[in-house]
C-alpha cells in the first residue's frame, strides 16, 4: 500500500468499457494513479505486481465472477479496500457483496458523486489507518515472534508432549513444536511463514483453523473439536482457540494435537467386545423367555397367586434383556459405520403414517392422542435407508407415549426445511429440566423423577437416534421444560426428489 504523501493506486475492473473510461476520467481527476483491468483474470494479475489501494470491481466480469474475484482479492489482499459496482445488480447481490468483504457498494457506478464520496472515504479510512501505525511509539510483540524467541517458554512448548500450531490473524504459521512435525510428518525443509494447508493436508481443518486465526470464531462455545487421520491407525484430536491482544482483535490462533490412537483401539475393542457377548447372551435368554412364557400359561389357575407373580416377574425381566441386548448390538453396529443399507427413495410421509398406525393401539391404551401433522403441500421424497428411519422416529415416538400422562397428546409435524427435511415430536408430558438435554443422548443415561421413576427402559433409545441421525448426515436436538412437555426436532439432509 502506498505510504505518506504519495497518491492513491485504484484499480478498476470491469468489463464494460464504458464503466472503465467514466470511472477512470472521475479518479484521475481526483489525483489518484489509475490501473485498468477488463476482467478479473487480469485484475488479479495486476494485483500481484502491483500495489493497489483500492479496486473498484464490476460485479459481473469477463472470465471471472465478480463475487470470485471479491472474496479472492480480500483473502490475499487485506489491506487492499474493494468498492464494489452493482450498476442494475439486486439489493441482495449488494449485500451478498459486503457479507463477503467489500469496503462499499455503489449501485449507480456511473453517477459521478457517487463515485467520489466512496473513493474518498476510502483514501480516509486508508490515511487514518498508515498514521495509527506510524504513531505506534514501540513494535507491540507479535504471534510471529514467538518462532524465534529463545525463553523458556519456548522450551517448554518444544518438549510439550502434544503437537503445538500457532498461527497469525493471515491463517500463517508462526510456530509448530517437533511433536507437531512428527505428527504431521512435516518436512524438515518447510519452513515458518506457509499457508496453515502446506502443513495439514484435511481442508475441514484449515478451514476450520482459518476461521478461527481471522476472527470468525470468537465464541469459544462455537468452536468444536475436529477429529481426523494423518495416517493409517493414526488419530488425532485437534482443539482450537483463538488468540486475542490488548486491543481485543484476533491475532491468530493456536491449536494443539491430542494423540487418540490408543483411545479409538478401546474403543473398537469395548464394541467388538460388546457385540459378542451380547450376540452369546440372546440367544439363551430368549429361550429362557419363551420357556418361562410357557410355564406361565401352564399355571394359569393353578399355582399360587404369588408363584405366579413370580415367574411373570422373570419374565417381564428376560424381555427387558433381550430389549438391552438388542439396543447393544444396535449401537455396535452404529458405531462400526454398518447399520445403513444402501439409501432409496422414500416417501417420509407414507413411512410416518405407518409407524402412527404401528404404535396408535399403544397410546390408546393410554387414552392419549397421538396425531401426525402433514404439510399444506406434499413434501419431496428422501434418498434413505428406510430401517434407519424406523428406528429414529420408532424411538422417538414411543419414548413421547411412554414419558406422556394418562390423556395426555403427542403430534408429529412434517415440514420442509430449505433442502432439509424436518420432523418434530411434541408432547405434553412430563418434561424435564434443561441441565439433562444434552445428556439424555448419552448411553444409559435416564431422567428420574418421582413421576418417570417407574418407567421402564434401557437408556440407549435416544443415543441410538442420534447415532443413526448422524450417519445420515442430519441432526436431533431437544427442548423441554418440567411439566410442559418435551419437543424432538430432526433435520434430515439428503438428495430430495419431487413429489409424484
Amino acid at each position: 500500500m502506498n505510504r505518506g504523501t504519495d497518491p492513491l493506486t485504484v484499480l478498476i475492473i470491469d468489463d464494460e468499457e464504458g464503466i472503465r473510461r467514466s470511472s477512470k476520467r472521475i479518479i484521475d481527476d481526483m489525483g489518484c494513479r489509475t490501473l485498468i483491468a477488463e476482467n478479473g483474470s487480469t485484475g488479479l494479475g495486476i494485483l500481484q505486481t502491483e500495489s493497489v489501494d483500492i479496486v473498484l470491481l464490476g460485479i459481473a466480469s469477463a472470465n471471472m465472477d465478480g463475487m470470485e474475484a471479491l472474496s479472492r482479492i480480500v483473502e490475499s489482499y487485506p489491506d487492499t479496500l474493494v468498492i464494489v459496482l452493482c450498476g442494475s445488480a439486486t439489493i441482495e447481490t449488494a449485500i451478498e457483496a459486503m457479507k463477503n468483504g467489500a469496503y462499499d457498494v455503489i449501485p449507480e457506478p456511473d453517477q459521478l458523486d457517487q463515485l467520489q464520496i466512496a473513493v474518498n472515504r476510502a483514501r480516509e479510512k486508508i490515511l487514518l489507518t498508515h498514521e495509527a501505525r506510524r504513531q505506534k511509539p514501540t513494535k507491540l510483540p507479535t504471534l510471529a515472534d514467538l518462532g524465534t524467541e529463545q525463553s523458556r517458554i519456548h522450551t517448554i512448548v518444544d518438549t510439550l508432549p502434544i503437537g503445538l500450531l500457532v498461527t497469525d490473524a493471515q491463517g500463517r504459521v508462526v510456530l509448530t513444536n517437533p511433536m507437531f512435525r512428527r505428527q504431521m510428518q512435516v518436512p524438515e525443509t518447510l519452513d515458518l511463514g506457509q499457508p496453515v494447508h502446506r502443513y495439514i493436508q484435511d481442508d475441514g481443518l484449515c478451514r476450520l483453523i482459518l476461521d478461527i486465526s481471522q476472527g470468525c470464531r470468537a465464541e469459544l462455545d462455537d468452536i468444536p473439536d475436529y477429529e481426523f487421520s494423518p495416517g493409517s491407525d493414526t488419530f488425532l484430536m485437534a482443539h482450537g482457540r483463538p488468540v486475542i491482544g490488548d486491543d481485543q482483535e484476533c491475532q491468530g490462533a493456536v491449536v494443539t494435537f491430542e494423540d487418540i490412537s490408543a483411545l479409538k483401539v478401546i474403543d473398537r475393542l469395548k464394541s467388538e467386545f460388546i457385540a459378542n457377548v451380547s450376540h452369546e447372551l440372546r440367544s439363551p435368554l430368549s429361550t429362557i423367555h419363551e420357556q418361562l412364557a410357557a410355564v406361565l400359561s401352564n399355571m394359569v389357575g393353578q399355582a399360587p397367586s404369588n408363584e405366579e407373580h413370580l415367574i411373570s416377574r422373570a419374565k417381564e425381566k428376560t424381555q427387558g434383556l433381550i430389549s438391552l441386548i438388542g439396543d447393544l448390538l444396535d449401537l455396535s453396529r452404529i458405531e462400526s459405520g454398518a447399520v445403513c443399507e444402501e439409501p432409496k427413495q422414500v416417501s417420509l410421509e407414507e413411512l410416518m403414517a405407518n409407524i402412527i398406525d404401528f404404535l396408535g393401539p399403544q397410546a390408546a391404551a393410554k387414552g392419549q392422542s397421538l396425531t401426525l401433522l402433514r404439510p399444506s403441500q406434499p413434501l419431496p421424497a428422501i434418498k434413505a435407508d428406510p430401517l434407519a428411519l424406523e428406528s429414529i422416529f420408532g424411538n422417538l415416538i414411543t419414548n413421547a407415549i411412554a414419558y406422556t400422562h394418562v390423556k395426555g397428546s403427542i403430534e408429529v409435524r412434517m415440514s420442509r426445511a430449505g433442502s432439509h427435511l424436518q420432523v418434530q415430536v411434541v408432547d405434553n408430558g412430563f418434561g424435564m429440566e434443561r441441565r439433562h438435554l444434552e445428556r439424555i443422548f448419552d448411553g444409559f443415561y435416564r431422567v428420574k423423577t418421582e413421576k418417570t421413576r417407574y418407567i421402564t427402559g434401557t437408556g440407549l433409545g435416544l443415543p441410538i437416534v442420534r447415532g443413526l441421525v448422524d450417519t445420515m448426515g442430519g441432526t436431533v436436538h431437544a427442548e423441554s421444560a418440567p411439566g410442559e412437555g418435551s419437543t424432538f426436532t430432526v433435520l434430515l439432509p439428503g438428495d430430495l426428489v419431487p413429489p409424484g
